[in-house]
């Protein structure tokens, strides 16, 4: 590992993510959780509110950060367990040494991105300063447009809000470089920012999954199929990419 100081030379070097819950609507309307993420060396800001911290909220954000800016190096992360497994190896997974994975520590690592975990509130300082700088001046913002639902606290994010607050407070790298990658030509991220989990194909040809079951109406011949659900929504069955 490179040091601390090195990492924040460049632009896209680290990523620090975390989650903010908040009365962001001041009793006007529900709560919700802002998934923010800030640039390590130049501040630039992202955000998105959500309903609340979790896995396809995370991924939705993520998703969205990197269709603006591209594939960051790496990306600090609390042990939250919406980012760190809190379950216990398979024996699998130990016979081959490995150990459990979030479903989001899973897509970073399909994306080729370096998961860091912080160890104390305190080290991840900048994402936390940035969170009560938001949770003064965009509450006063959101307050006197009467916003109080996500959808229109999202669109004023993303209009206005984070592009005035970046055009004030980003600083220029150290390094003017940009580590950020572009996206692979044809990769589909909703296929790698997505719950995955393998399943058993049985005898009726039935997949169980969160307590449902789902017909499958081609004849497989296969054991096993791979469930993705999406952030969407939408639950995919999977077998050889069909």
């Amino acid at each position: 590992h490179r040091s601390w100081r090195e990492r924040k030379h460049y632009f896209g070097q680290m990523l620090q993510l975390d989650g903010s819950h908040h009365d962001w609507f001041e009793a006007r309307g529900p709560q919700c959780v802002l998934i923010g993420c800030i640039d390590d060396a130049t501040g630039t800001f992202f955000g998105r509110f959500h309903d609340y911290e979790g896995t396809k909220p995370a991924m939705d954000s993520f998703k969205r950060y990197i269709s603006n800016y591209g594939i960051p190096q790496s990306v600090y992360l609390d042990k939250h367990a919406t980012y760190k497994s809190t379950k216990k190896s398979t024996i699998e997974e130990e016979l081959e040494n490995k150990k459990a994975k979030s479903q989001f520590e899973r897509a970073l690592e399909e994306l080729g991105v370096e998961v860091i975990y912080a160890h104390s509130p305190q080290a991840k300082g900048r994402i936390e300063r940035a969170f009560n700088t938001h949770q003064d001046r965009l509450i006063k913002e959101m307050r006197l447009k009467g916003i109080s639902t996500t959808k229109e606290a999202n669109r004023f994010l993303s209009c206005y809000y984070i592009p005035k607050h970046n055009r004030k407070f980003t600083i220029p790298a150290q390094n003017k470089a940009n580590l950020h990658r572009s996206i692979p030509k044809g990769l589909n991220l909703d296929k790698v920012l997505c719950i995955k989990q393998e399943a058993a194909l049985r005898n009726d040809f039935t997949v169980a999954y969160n307590k449902k079951l789902y017909q499958v109406l081609d004849q497989l011949n296969a054991k096993k199929v791979t469930v993705e659900e999406r952030v969407n929504g939408k639950i995919l069955i999977m077998y050889k990419d069909k």
